[in-house]
């Protein structure tokens, strides 16, 4: 094998035992191992929490770019585990995907929680829910890690020893193999604001069902129809934009958006979705023509083919059948 090519990137979220990993994984393929992390530390003589505080996150997000083209310029191979938004940079994705292999250790949103109570070294969770924000960043960044994926492990139950011999063994085979779904069609849902709230905000309206549920009923969704279904949230108008906008590059063949309040006044997703010729389908969860007088009004809705409402959270799911059919 190319010893260029035993170069292996550990991605996922904060807790899924990256490092710990990692520290295997380098003594069975006998092969250094770097943490972008501390190597970003060491080489700016700052803690991350310094970096954030003083630099700003967009500072910190430059240099782990900068680790990242920097190891894939080195001629040996070695074992890295990556920090958690690394792979959140399209240019991230493609250095790592260049240089080597990739790995996405993937845990649910109750062991990362489980595992980093009370840890004060991580600057995203010094919130005042702390699990409101992971169950948010985990939606906003699991879909990034999957799709820069060679191979998906979950980390949940596994122990460290078995989850590097399972990866060794990949690796020194030269098959990693791909994540499921990386199969048939790619469709890509995008919820607005508050629907990560959904079992929280207005049950009266929404229902109870939460937002892992509508997650768990579209990856069924994606199984049982031979696509790829990915989701992506934010409560962000630029970060919708940007995520559109990305779709026209990635291969998507469709999109499935719920814009929620963006619905009724945002002109510029509007534009966004108008500017990616892919077949496009507006969702909302409640009957919009039955609430509020703002409500009624769609701006967004001219800019898709096709616009479901009142059907609850099968509205979604109705929603992928409609660009699977305009596809077939």
């Amino acid at each position: 094998m190319d010893e260029r090519r035993t170069t292996v990137f550990l991605t996922g979220f904060m807790g899924c035992g990256k490092s710990t990993v990692g520290g295997c994984l380098s003594r069975l393929l006998s092969l250094p191992f770097t943490d972008t992390d501390a190597r970003i530390e060491r080489e700016h003589k700052k803690s991350i929490s310094e970096i954030f505080a003083q630099d700003g996150e967009a500072a910190f997000r430059r240099l782990e770019t900068q680790v990242l083209s920097e190891i894939g310029g080195e001629k040996t191979g070695q074992v890295v585990s990556t920090g958690g938004g690394l792979p959140m940079r399209p240019e991230n994705r493609r250095l790592m995907k260049k240089a080597g292999t990739v790995v996405f250790l993937r845990v649910r949103p109750e062991t990362v929680y489980a595992r980093l109570r009370g840890d004060t070294t991580r600057p995203l969770l010094q919130k005042e829910d702390p699990e409101a924000e992971i169950l948010r960043l985990l939606s906003e960044r699991n879909p990034r890690y999957e799709e820069a994926a060679d191979l998906i492990l979950d980390a949940d139950e596994k122990t460290p020893r078995e989850l590097a011999e399972e990866i060794a063994v990949r690796v020194l085979s030269g098959t990693p193999g791909r994540k499921e779904g990386k199969r048939g069609m790619k469709i890509l849902v995008i919820n607005g604001p508050n629907l990560n709230f959904l079992g929280i905000r207005e049950k009266a309206v929404y229902g109870t069902r939460d937002y892992e549920y509508l997650l768990s009923m579209l990856k069924k969704k994606g199984e049982e129809a031979g696509c790829q279904i990915e989701v992506f949230q934010s409560n962000h108008e630029g970060a919708i934009i940007d995520r559109i906008q990305e779709a026209y590059f990635d291969g998507t063949d469709g999109i499935v958006i719920n814009p929620g309040a963006y619905t009724h006044y945002s002109y510029a997703i509007h534009d966004a979705l108008a500017s990616v010729q892919l077949p496009k389908v507006e969702i909302h969860i409640s009957d919009i023509t039955a609430r509020e007088e703002f409500r009624k009004v769609s701006v967004t809705a001219p800019a898709c083919d096709r616009q479901i409402y009142g059907h609850g959270l099968e509205g979604y799911l109705e929603a992928v059948d409609a660009i699977l059919q305009k596809k077939s």
